[in-house]
């Protein structure tokens, strides 16, 4: 027990002495953590307590209009952080033979960091997910995992970009916005109404895609606590666990809605909210943009056993 709190004592010092990149620091929201921390209590303030309230006995908003641009808007700002990163020459054995060490080239440094503030712009925009399950009563949507993972990727990247803004994240970042191109798009798809959903056959596809980010997430993390990186491992450690826990979710989602291991009624409730990737076994999208069934209604495989078997016994 000693020995983990001196490490969490010796990880912390480790983080405080690194050096601020004076760049960085006249960035927006990047000169004190109070802007963000304060963003983020407004927004737990307003889709868990005031949010609710206010909805409670008003008509659902009608954002179909909103969502369309919104999701549209994401895919096209997702593609735009990808593109950053094409920027670096030899891409993928950069990233390997410099994830212990920042870069010592002025530009490539520059492009990295001004790539990092834009991806966290990025995690603050997405709160607008939450904001419109609450618009569009939709707060069984707003689960802990949901909220959780919204709030803490604003104060991780933040952090990130603060403190450490190197080559270790750029992966990462790249993955997770890779993803988003995809994600978004689908949710584009689904928002333009039902007539749209003979082109979602491939969401399940899309489950696989992000399993995929996440192994290999862990293994550029693994990677890295094996050859023994210099930069704080602070970092290392908070990546790793959200990696893994929301891996696991994730995993649990896909057993469940795509392996045919469901017993009883599926709640409409999300089951998964990983990397800022929002799914549910029966909505269509994130931002609960349109319902394929009622929240109690079973697969229909389910329900063509259940009569077969009723049938059988008769």
């Amino acid at each position: 027990m000693a020995s983990i709190v001196h490490q969490a004592i010796e990880n912390y010092n480790d983080l405080l002495s690194s050096e601020n990149d004076t760049l960085v620091n006249e960035w927006p929201l990047m000169q004190s953590p109070i802007p963000v921390v304060l963003i983020v209590i407004l927004y737990l303030y307003f889709v868990l307590n005031v949010g609710p309230k206010w909805m409670e006995k008003r008509p659902a908003f009608k954002l179909k209009s909103v969502l369309i641009f919104y999701n549209l808007y994401q895919v096209l700002f997702s593609v735009w952080l990808c593109a950053h990163a094409f920027k670096v020459k030899n891409l993928g054995p950069y990233i390997f033979s410099h994830m212990c060490t920042r870069s010592q080239n002025p530009e490539l440094e520059k492009l990295i960091v001004k790539s990092a503030w834009w991806y966290f712009f990025s995690k603050i925009t997405e709160l607008l997910d939450t904001i419109f399950f609450v618009l569009r009563k939709k707060q069984s949507q707003v689960s802990f995992l949901h909220v959780y993972h919204h709030s803490v990727m604003v104060i991780g990247t933040w952090a990130y970009l603060k403190f450490l803004p190197g080559e270790q994240g750029l992966l990462i970042g790249f993955l997770n916005s890779l993803v988003h191109v995809v994600m978004y798009f689908y949710y584009f798809l689904a928002a333009l109404g039902p007539q749209y959903q003979k082109y979602l056959w491939w969401k399940k596809y899309m489950t696989w895609m992000q399993l995929t980010q996440f192994g290999i997430m862990l293994v550029y993390l693994a990677f890295g606590v094996a050859v023994n990186c210099e930069m704080p491992r602070a970092w290392t450690y908070f990546f790793t666990t959200n990696v893994v826990t929301f891996m696991f979710l994730f995993w649990n989602y896909y057993r469940k809605a795509y392996k045919g291991n469901v017993t009883g009624k599926l709640s409409q409730k999300t089951v998964s909210n990983i990397n800022g990737v929002k799914s549910s076994i029966e909505e269509l999208s994130s931002n609960g943009v349109q319902k394929n069934q009622c929240s109690e209604e079973l697969p229909s495989t389910d329900v063509n056993k259940r009569i077969f078997s009723d049938k059988k016994k008769g």
